[in-house]
């Protein structure tokens, strides 16, 4: 389909680029200034705005690849921008915000704790990195992720951090059971696990409208009570992993009948 005139030099090549295929760039340097803007709120002891610049910056990876998609704009050089800014904002800039709100306050584990998260999230990226072109996908042909992905890996990372906003209990800001809560949230992130993702979730018709309804109550509920929202979420998160791994090896089970029913050549 043709897209107008274009201007081209003496090589033949089309001079600059289009505006489509800058726009999901440009959200994807948006989530990163947003996640390491998160960093100088932590820095200033803004622990709200902290925590709201991260979820932006989840917000708009959310949507770059689909604006990608959407505009026919894909292309390697924002893959490899996409999992550079994820890095950033999901592994450093949250480990950094934890670290300066509790994990300094323990000596040497706290800062191994805060850089395991960083370092995990980071090795997710590069094997998620190192997976795309692989054609033998196990989860990913099933609907499923591997791991916890970054995004929610981070989100369930300040889970003690919405607590403590919450309630304004200082039991939530004990440092050692942060790193421990951070090391684990870690290594769910470079874990093997299938969890589940939007392309294995199945609704029935029958119950759309109640989904509707239940998505305006959470809309409405994180702008009156978002720090315990955030924590419900998180909780929900937790729970239904253990169906998204019964529901994997169901399928592998499925997977594993059929071929042994297929006749031998």
């Amino acid at each position: 389909m043709s897209e107008g005139p274009r201007q081209y030099g003496l090589t033949g090549l089309p001079r600059g680029l289009t505006l489509r295929a800058l726009v999901p760039n440009a959200i994807t340097v948006a989530a990163l200034c947003s996640g390491l803007t998160g960093i100088r709120f932590g820095i200033d002891g803004n622990w709200t705005m902290a925590i709201i610049a991260v979820i932006l910056a989840g917000l708009l990876d959310g949507i770059d690849g689909r604006i990608a998609r959407l505009l026919r704009a894909q292309s390697r050089f924002g893959a490899e921008l996409d999992s550079l800014a994820d890095s950033l904002s999901f592994g450093v800039a949250p480990a950094l915000i934890l670290f300066l709100w509790s994990l300094q306050e323990l000596p040497r584990f706290g800062w191994l704790a805060a850089l395991g998260l960083a370092i995990c999230c980071v090795l997710r990226l590069a094997r998620f990195n190192a997976q795309i072109d692989m054609q033998e996908q196990p989860h990913k042909s099933a609907g499923f992720l591997t791991g916890v992905p970054a995004p929610v890996g981070a989100g369930l990372a300040l889970l003690p951090l919405y607590l403590w906003l919450a309630s304004g209990r200082d039991e939530f800001r004990e440092p050692l059971g942060v790193a421990i809560w951070v090391a684990a949230i870690a290594f769910l992130m470079i874990s093997n696990i299938a969890t589940l993702s939007w392309a294995s979730l199945r609704l029935r018709r029958s119950v759309r409208l109640e989904m509707l309804a239940l998505a305006g109550l959470v809309f409405a509920a994180l702008l009156t009570e978002p720090w315990w929202t955030l924590a419900g979420l998180c909780a929900a998160y937790l729970a239904i992993m253990p169906y998204g791994l019964i529901s994997y090896a169901r399928i592998r089970r499925q997977r594993a009948a059929r071929i042994a029913a297929e006749p031998a050549d």
